[in-house]
């Protein structure tokens, strides 16, 4: 205890009286403690000017690097799946065309509806209304309703149906309702909706109107 008190004493006689002494004259232990401080002091004013920064630019660049990867990643996968994204492409384009097909033109309309025509005759009904009604005109194609009331038995009603379905044509059969006559015979209300492309002057149109209405 008594070497600790004398090894205390001396070091701390060693700062006193400093004032008037230059700093290179001072004793070991006053100027080992300064120069320490001036390194901390040193290694503070670096981070603060000089590493900070650094070290900001090295995590903004690190972000960035992980950002590319990504991307590469993804731009990889993307590339993987090209083909298959063409062969999908190529299978939704042959979709479409081949609706395309059985939608019928302006000029093809009476045949169909005269296709429609047959199909109830056909089968032994009688018509008791067939009355096409106003047409809805869509960005490429337009709707075309047709109330039909059908007279006949079950039976042919439902070969009716079926002869439908097997047009070449897109027709649908809506709001069905079946009802007893008088006669022991049903009657059949539908409406049939069939549909055409539009010709090249109606799609122009459709597309002046629709500008217009934007504006």
């Amino acid at each position: 205890m008594a070497n600790l008190n004398e090894l205390s004493e001396s070091i701390g006689s060693q700062f006193r009286d400093l004032g008037g002494l230059h700093p290179g004259l001072w004793p070991l232990a006053p100027r080992l403690l300064t120069a320490f401080a001036l390194l901390i002091g040193l290694v503070a004013l670096g981070w603060f000017a000089y590493w900070d920064g650094q070290l900001t630019e090295l995590d903004v660049g690190q972000q960035e690097e992980q950002k590319l990867k990504d991307s590469y990643k993804q731009k990889m996968q993307q590339a993987i799946s090209l083909d298959a994204l063409k062969e999908q492409r190529k299978l939704v384009l042959q979709y479409v065309a081949t609706m395309e097909k059985q939608l019928p033109s302006k000029a093809e309309m009476d045949a169909l509806l005269s296709d429609i025509n047959q199909a109830a005759t056909g089968r032994g009904l009688t018509f008791d209304g067939f009355k096409p009604g106003q047409p809805a005109v869509k960005d490429y194609y337009a709707e075309l309703p047709i109330d039909i009331k059908l007279v006949g038995s079950y039976h042919d009603m439902g070969e009716f149906v079926s002869d439908i379905a097997k047009l070449p044509r897109i027709v649908t059969l809506n709001n069905l309702a079946i009802a007893a006559s008088k006669d022991n015979t049903l009657v059949l209300d539908v409406v049939a909706k069939t549909f055409r492309y539009l010709d090249p002057e109606e799609v122009a149109t459709q597309a002046a109107l629709k500008k217009g209405a934007k504006k």
